[in-house]
């Protein structure tokens, strides 16, 4: 029953990005590699340098290459996917170089450090989570990235002090004034009109084959009589209904009348809170609604939105403190793309 109305592509040029073996590896086309390690260490390019660190092919493609196939779904052409690929490699690119600026930002103050249990820590849960507890298999893939095990212990550091300098920048921008709240609700206040809507619960009796509309209105008497005897609609719902939520107690959560078909919302929306429809006879089945709640059409007051409207100026304040951060970062580094 439904409650509501009606309502792998040819690649381009890619190898000055190096990303070209990663495509054809995803679209079935990688050729051979050779076991010794030789293309991991030497036909790598570099894409950019930040400070002393070079970032390399490989180190965009490991960040790309999962990335890919949701590209692939989400392109509805070979343009489209192209575009978005570029858009991600140059995301990725600038990734990496903020990343190698803000571990050099945390090394400036000497009395930094990450403890080494915490290191410890990290890499013995992800032999655990990504190699199944088997260390040969970890080994095995620094092998396969021609990495050393202190390579990646470094790897494992950088990426703890790269979450812990942004979660900070993040916690700078965590405390938001009543005045701005205020002040945002007034410029914004058209954007938080409501419609009617309702909290919903219904029971549905299914019409059988040979039903007739009497027969239905026969079937759906005992529960109107249980209902009448002050049963709860919910343990009704559990017990009789024959829809997809009745192991929810026939809750249907909030609806707005623009969510739901005429049938229904002239009478849904004709109920107050606490109140149950009559039986409303239908093509399909005979459905009892009950209004769990209600929600008149208008605009909401600050008090009901304040926590969402704090919540955005937080996740902005967060993402323009970091922005600066990162921008200054970025003046006093010596960066080269490639």
């Amino acid at each position: 029953m439904s409650l509501r109305g009606s309502r792998p592509p040819s690649l381009k040029l890619l190898a000055a990005a190096g990303l070209l073996t990663a495509l054809t590896a995803v679209r079935g086309q990688l050729a051979a590699t050779p076991p010794d390690n030789l293309n991991l260490r030497y036909s790598n390019g570099i894409a950019a340098i930040a400070e002393d660190r070079i970032i390399t092919v490989d180190d965009i493609r490991r960040e790309v290459g999962p990335l890919i196939p949701e590209i692939q779904k989400t392109s509805r052409n070979e343009k489209e996917f192209n575009e978005k690929l570029e858009a991600l490699q140059e995301d990725v690119v600038q990734n990496l170089i903020d990343r190698v600026l803000i571990v050099k930002d945390f090394y400036k103050d000497e009395k930094r450090k990450v403890p080494a249990s915490y290191i410890d820590n990290q890499i013995a849960e992800t032999i655990i989570t990504q190699f199944d507890g088997d260390r040969s298999k970890f080994l095995a893939y620094l092998r396969s990235r021609g990495i050393s095990q202190r390579d990646y212990r470094k790897e494992q550091e950088e990426d703890m002090i790269y979450q812990y300098m942004r979660q900070q920048q993040s916690k700078s921008a965590s405390t938001v004034s009543p005045v701005k709240i205020e002040a945002f609700y007034k410029e914004h206040k058209d954007t938080f009109y409501q419609e009617d809507s309702v909290h919903l619960r219904l029971i549905q009796i299914s019409r059988a084959p040979e039903d007739t509309d009497d027969t239905l209105r026969a079937k759906v008497a005992e529960v109107m009589v249980e209902l009448s005897a002050g049963a709860d609609f919910g343990d009704l719902a559990r017990k009789y209904s024959q829809d997809s939520r009745k192991g929810k107690g026939g809750d249907w959560g909030w609806q707005r009348r623009s969510d739901l078909r005429k049938e229904f919302s002239d009478v849904i929306f004709a109920l107050e809170k606490g109140k149950r429809s009559e039986p409303l006879i239908m093509p399909e089945g005979a459905f009892i609604f009950f209004a769990e709640d209600r929600k008149h059409a208008g605009v909401l007051t600050i008090d009901e939105v304040r926590p969402d409207i704090e919540r955005a100026l937080v996740q902005q304040g967060s993402r323009q403190a970091t922005e600066r951060w990162l921008e200054k970062l970025r003046r006093n580094a010596y960066v080269k793309h490639f």
